[in-house]
């Protein structure tokens, strides 16, 4: 499981290097592909395949599943990390999620996201009161 906020940087190749707590789950292939919110998500080649095989599972006809699934597609890349622990974000990806030097990664359970430092700085701010007042009925069974 993934968990928590780290902050390594971009270096001039487009390479980033995992957090060491990350590692051993990506070790195996990790897809890198668009995520919400204008993040990357970061997801262990085994995982990867789990959503896509779920994702299939929608019926052909619906248009909100196909867009989706063209567009995790279409921005994915598969990649094993090097002895260092190092990924390289392809240019497109940076380009869609506005990656400059700064990053935050965070764990979201079964994927890690990879967001623009003050693009995170910015949702966290933004998310902080409607964190605060999530009911019940959003999420059964947490409090």
């Amino acid at each position: 499981m993934f968990l928590g906020t780290h902050t390594p940087k971009l270096d001039d190749k487009g390479r980033v290097i995992l957090p060491a707590k990350f590692r051993e789950e990506l070790a195996g292939g990790v897809v890198l592909t668009r995520g919400q919110e204008h993040c990357l998500y970061v997801f262990s080649s085994r995982e990867f395949e789990r959503i896509h095989e779920s994702i299939r599972q929608a019926p052909l006809t619906s248009r909100q599943a196909r867009d989706f699934l063209r567009l995790l597609l279409s921005g994915a890349s598969d990649q094993v990390p090097d002895k260092q622990g190092r990924i390289t974000i392809p240019v497109d990806l940076r380009n869609y999620s506005g990656l400059q030097r700064e990053l935050t990664v965070i764990g979201a359970g079964n994927r890690a996201e990879i967001w623009d430092a003050e693009a995170w700085k910015t949702y966290l701010q933004q998310q902080e009161e409607p964190f605060a007042e999530t009911a019940e009925e959003v999420i059964p069974g947490i409090f």
